[in-house]
């Protein structure tokens, strides 16, 4: 394959220039100045990508394909093709399924099927048996069997001793712990900023934060959404904790207010809060607070959504599709990040915090010994997301199974006309 014209982001390496890109055997095998490389042999794939940028894969960490168990919703073909759509060449599955991933047969079953599919499906294992938040699963066998880190997402660890012995288990292990922060004692109905407010965000924010401190475990802070949360991360950080944090889409997009126009669809865990706390996570994303761009990506039937009583229906809304171009509208066009910074939240660290290796066996490796995640350079893994940040699209017709979106039928800037994953073609917009 040979990619001709395109402009070059490597937020691994801090790079961005204009050049030709030559693919084989699924690596970047040439890079040369824009115009310089002709194809070489009849059967070479030729892809003109003037106007467009090409980026490393996106990288996705909180997904919920809904595999096994809820497939009316997802499963890992139609997760995995909706992430290919929105130029996400990896994603990380949650273990909330049903059964959860806290075996290791439900794990190897998952692990067995994602190996079909045309971009990186990995998966990370429950935190407690049954995520009942009363005994730990198996870290060890889970681990060696591939799992990438451990999560009871949707559900919060309410026992902070439990909580301080899965990391130094994780820490042990040398992978990370993702955390769904959310005390149910501070909580009435959730969903809602006012009936579920950020206190119970903040405790449980304060105590991880300060446990992973004092454990050096490395954990992640999922879809943080409460300005004091974003403050509590950064107050870590500065005492040296071993913290990630992640932002949603629509967490830096939203307020409480889209709950009066969008109903269901604007229903999530945690809540969309006040636009000060937006302003917060926006703020917390330029300073570097928050490391990571992340979908929670949560398909639900329309017939769950569409619920007359708002808190019956389930919470959460699906992102794939429209997570790059909301960066790119209401991120890198008001000027609160550059197109690089962009791209550094959303390959970069979550590689780092994943440990996932974004180059081939043959790839590259700094002075310092520090992998170039995110990086385009000769030996890296052709893991590439081609698109255009100028070119706009409206939101809908999604790949996905589920259509729960507030952002259906919103002009957004950002248009993926090519996700290629090891080598190979796995989104053509114009053949989708």
């Amino acid at each position: 394959m040979l990619i001709k014209n395109g402009m070059i982001i490597s937020p691994g390496t801090h790079e961005q220039y204009p050049a030709d890109i030559r693919i084989a055997d699924g690596q970047i095998m040439q890079i040369s100045a824009a115009g310089s490389l002709e194809r070489t042999k009849e059967q070479e794939e030729v892809i003109d990508a003037s106007s467009c940028i090409v980026a490393p894969g996106l990288i996705d960490i909180h997904v919920h394909f809904r595999d096994p168990g809820l497939t009316y919703k997802e499963d890992l073909h139609t997760g995995a093709r909706a992430a290919a759509a929105g130029g996400f060449t990896t994603v990380i599955c949650m273990a909330n399924t049903k059964p959860p991933v806290d075996t290791p047969e439900t794990l190897a079953d998952l692990i067995s099927r994602a190996e079909k599919e045309d971009i990186r499906v990995h998966f990370a294992a429950a935190v407690t048996k049954g995520l009942r938040g009363q005994e730990l699963t198996d870290f060890e066998t889970l681990a060696a069997l591939g799992a990438c880190g451990f999560t009871d997402d949707g559900i919060p660890l309410m026992d902070t001793k439990l909580t301080e012995t899965a990391m130094r288990r994780a820490k042990a292990l040398g992978l990370p712990l993702s955390f769904h922060e959310e005390d149910p004692t501070f909580i009435d109905k959730p969903g809602m900023n006012r009936t579920a407010p950020a206190i119970a965000e903040d405790l449980l924010v304060a105590r991880d934060c300060m446990l992973a401190n004092y454990t050096g475990a490395v954990i992640d802070i999922q879809h943080i959404s409460s300005a004091a949360s974003v403050a509590l991360v950064r107050t870590a950080k500065s005492l040296g904790a071993p913290v990630f944090a992640e932002a949603t889409p629509h967490h830096f997009s939203l307020t409480e207010k889209a709950v009066e126009k969008y109903g269901t669809c604007a229903k999530m865990n945690p809540p969309l809060r006040t636009e000060a706390d937006r302003q917060a996570i926006i703020e917390g994303l330029r300073d570097g607070t928050i490391d990571i761009i992340a979908t929670d990506h949560a398909p639900h039937s329309k017939e769950e959504k569409n619920r007359e009583d708002f808190f019956s229906a389930p919470s959460g809304i699906i992102g794939l599709e429209t997570s790059l171009a909301l960066g790119i509208t209401n991120l890198v066009r008001p000027g609160h990040l550059s197109l690089l910074q962009l791209m550094e939240k959303m390959t970069v660290n979550p590689a780092r915090l994943y440990q996932i290796d974004a180059e081939a066996k043959t790839g590259t490796v700094r002075a310092d010994g520090i992998r170039l995640y995110g990086s385009i350079r000769p030996g890296c893994a052709a893991d590439l997301v081609i698109f255009n940040p100028n070119e706009t699209f409206v939101a809908g017709n999604y790949q996905s199974k589920s259509e729960n979106s507030p952002f259906t039928g919103w002009k957004l800037y950002g248009k993926v006309h090519y996700t290629i994953c090891r080598g190979k073609i796995a989104w053509n917009d114009r053949k989708s």
